[in-house]
């Protein structure tokens, strides 16, 4: 039972851990999830931070044959709604807000069919971390034939760009103190020496989850430990014979008719014999 109790209390002061990616997808056009009733030139891919030069993506069909052709960078555009990213400083996640989106222009070469489609893309942040996921939605519109001598791609990421996402999270440590990738502004965000080890915008201390586990725990067993002994010592009296009185209890009960002396009925001296 403690135990169980410690385990639901922990779960419920623990927060939740942060997201330390960066340079992740910001929003796109179209959405994920929503659907396309026109046939769109080319899907629009916002992201935090520049693409990698050697970013991959595709667009596959409903059939699974793809039907992009090829990709461009685009003019950078501010946000309707800012992205916050997180960033490790002295072993503590500290969250910083992106307001412009750098877009990946991905050229849709015809729309075969209507059903779902599937935009995916892999790219490497000024981090090192991989940049990689899916834009998901359904195609409604009329079907585009392909262009004459189309041939589908299929090749995937160059050798190079696999091998710095297998290796992503290398250069976090080092980029989170020197302040990171530029944020909207252009201007790399800075670190202060010495940062408090607390997260900014009333982030949840760093020290604050093992000491509240420690001090759960501790009164849990403190506990546990002051009711065993109350347990263990408690028994059933056992009864004592009818007559005899216990500790402080009610005395037994005496005989229910006294002797009758010798005498009259009355209760009056005894009648002395005629001389």
């Amino acid at each position: 039972m403690a135990a169980s109790v410690a385990t639901l209390v922990v779960s419920l002061l623990l927060p939740a851990a942060p997201a330390s990616a960066h340079g992740q997808l910001a929003t796109s056009t179209p959405l994920t999830g929503t659907v396309v009733r026109e046939p769109l030139p080319q899907l629009t891919l916002f992201f935090t931070e520049k693409p990698a030069a050697n970013a991959h993506f595709a667009i596959s069909g409903p059939n699974g044959s793809r039907v992009d052709s090829g990709w461009s960078f685009g003019e950078p555009k501010r946000l309707d709604k800012p992205v916050t990213e997180y960033f490790k400083v002295n072993g503590v996640f500290e969250p910083r807000l992106y307001h412009t989106g750098f877009p990946a222009l991905v050229t849709v070469a015809h729309w075969p069919a209507k059903g779902r489609y599937t935009a995916s893309y892999l790219s490497v942040a000024s981090d090192g971390e991989a940049v990689r996921g899916d834009v998901t939605f359904d195609y409604q519109g009329p079907s585009t034939p392909a262009p004459a001598g189309w041939v589908a791609p299929t090749a995937g990421p160059d050798a190079t760009l696999l091998a710095q996402a297998e290796g992503e999270g290398e250069g976090s440590a080092s980029t989170g103190a020197t302040g990171g990738p530029a944020d909207a502004t252009g201007a790399p965000p800075s670190d202060p020496a010495g940062a408090a080890e607390e997260q900014r915008d009333g982030g949840f201390p760093a020290w604050l989850v093992p000491a509240l586990i420690v001090v759960v725990v501790s009164a849990i067993v403190l506990v546990a430990a002051r009711r065993r002994p109350a347990t263990r010592g408690a028994s059933t009296p056992s009864r004592r014979p009818a007559g005899s009185a216990g500790k402080g209890g009610t005395p037994g009960r005496k005989a229910a008719t006294p002797a009758r002396k010798p005498g009259n009925r009355s209760g009056g001296p005894p009648r002395r014999g005629r001389r």
